[in-house]
């Protein structure tokens, strides 16, 4: 007799399972830090007004009065970074690493005065933005997460086919039944978050798994190409613009990302030097000469000024804006001025563009209030549906069992659907990887605990 083939409604319905149990406690995570994160440009000024804000005043000093300052304040420090004021009523801002910390240093751009300093990497935001990335664990929180996210399409698409009407009216569908009661309820919640809440979670997830370690790497690689002639009368270094990037901070746009950086002057020569001589670089240009060349490059407010780390090393001025297309990231030697490279949205990739822009709607930037309300709705969303997952699991779950959704072996496979299933796995491989781990576990080791009387409903 041969076997009966398995119904892939109840396939998905256990995959659906399978991924909401892992990703809903990191989709709570994300929702959560994400919100915080969301409204920075509110929450700074209303945390750390001291720190922030100035009087305007008629004259601002030198960018190099303002570093000697700071570096009067913090004689053993070394100065990182410099981030001009934004505006006539904020103030300057330089990143000191400081005896094993990293600091933000507040500075009146008027009067020279040290406003305060911030950790760099336990203020709100940037534990938030470090909890958002990689559990504040580095590379397997970021690995954790990337497969989280991948984990999470597979549910927004478990899901669809699961919310799929197949006759059924609108109520339950479209929208709750208000008046049903129980598991009912949560379940038609559930739904419904799921199906107007779908394409703007695959956004946030797809556009969030650009910055991953590994999956987010291998896209850039492919997809960020700039003209090999934009670099051929430059020196450059084995060092790529990603280096400035951290869990904490953002300092080059995306599509720089997998770069090259140049080197300053004689590069051989210097090259030496730091084998030599591993201390801080003493560049001839200053730091005000750098921050004109950003104002005759009409570069957009908000951008940072990252000093060299190296004899080799170069300033690197860059905006990673809010609206994408006034981006820009300039590297200038150090010795003579020169900008070495002038990176620009007009000289991004089609799908780096598309990327960038993705990144801003994700981060709620791009639009202003309205890109805030909109990914708010979405953040709570998240959340709504994952508590109400959670509980439609739990009402269902038989006692002493997970309560994993039983296979049936009376409607035919859907061989469409399995292949969207092989295709996901093979375009993020972590996902690839945890599906053949987690149908091993399944036969070997679920099986056997779930055993025992099984719910004969095939709806969720």
């Amino acid at each position: 007799m041969n076997r009966p083939k398995v119904s892939f409604y109840n396939l998905a319905w256990r995959w659906h399972f399978y991924a909401g149990l892992f990703v809903a406690p990191f989709m709570v995570m994300l929702a959560l830090t994400g919100i915080i994160y969301l409204f920075k440009p509110q929450l700074d000024p209303l945390m750390y007004p001291s720190l922030l804000k100035v009087p305007a005043g008629h004259h601002q000093l030198s960018a190099d009065e303002l570093l000697q300052r700071v570096q009067s304040a913090y004689p053993r420090g070394h100065i990182k970074q410099y981030l001009p004021p934004i505006d006539a009523e904020r103030s300057a801002q330089f990143v000191v690493q400081d005896q094993g910390q990293e600091l933000n240093v507040f500075i009146d751009p008027y009067h020279g005065d040290v406003l305060g300093e911030q950790d760099a990497k336990r203020n709100l935001q940037a534990v938030a933005r470090a909890i958002h990335g990689e559990l504040m664990i580095g590379t397997v929180g970021d690995r954790l997460v990337e497969l989280a996210a991948g984990w999470g399409i597979v549910l927004v698409v478990s899901g669809l086919y699961l919310w799929w009407p197949r006759g059924k009216s609108s109520a339950g569908v479209l929208w709750p039944r208000f008046s049903a009661r129980g598991r009912l309820f949560w379940r038609d919640l559930h739904g419904v978050l799921g199906f107007w809440g779908a394409a703007f979670l695959l956004l946030m997830l797809l556009s969030g798994m650009t910055w991953t370690g590994f999956w987010g790497k291998q896209y850039a690689d492919l997809w960020n190409r700039f003209p090999a002639a934009m670099w051929n009368d430059v020196p450059t270094s084995d060092q790529q613009a990603r280096e400035l990037n951290s869990a904490t901070r953002q300092t080059v746009p995306w599509a720089l990302e997998n770069t090259p950086l140049p080197m300053s002057g004689d590069h051989a020569e210097h090259m030496a030097h730091d084998r030599a001589d591993s201390a801080p670089a003493a560049p001839t240009v200053s730091l005000q000469a750098v921050q004109d060349i950003a104002r005759q490059r009409q570069v957009a407010p908000g951008y940072s000024i990252t000093l060299p780390k190296s004899a080799t090393g170069v300033f690197t001025i860059s905006v990673f804006a809010d609206d994408p297309r006034h981006d820009a990231t300039l590297h200038v030697d150090q010795y003579s001025g020169k900008v070495l490279a002038d990176v620009r949205w007009q000289h991004y990739s089609n799908v780096a563009r598309a990327t960038e822009l993705g990144v801003m709607l994700h981060e709620g930037k791009m639009f202003g209030r309205v890109n805030q309300i909109l990914v708010l709705v979405v953040c709570l969303m998240i959340l709504l549906s994952a508590v109400s997952g959670i509980v439609i699991w739990w009402k269902r779950r038989p006692q002493g069992r997970l309560g994993v959704p039983p296979l049936r072996h009376d409607l035919p496979r859907w061989k469409t659907a399995t292949l969207i299933m092989a295709l996901l796995a093979l375009a993020f491989p972590l996902v690839g990887a945890s599906l053949i781990a987690v149908w091993l576990l399944d036969r070997l080791l679920l099986s056997r605990f779930n055993r025992g009387p099984e719910s004969a409903s095939s709806s969720t």
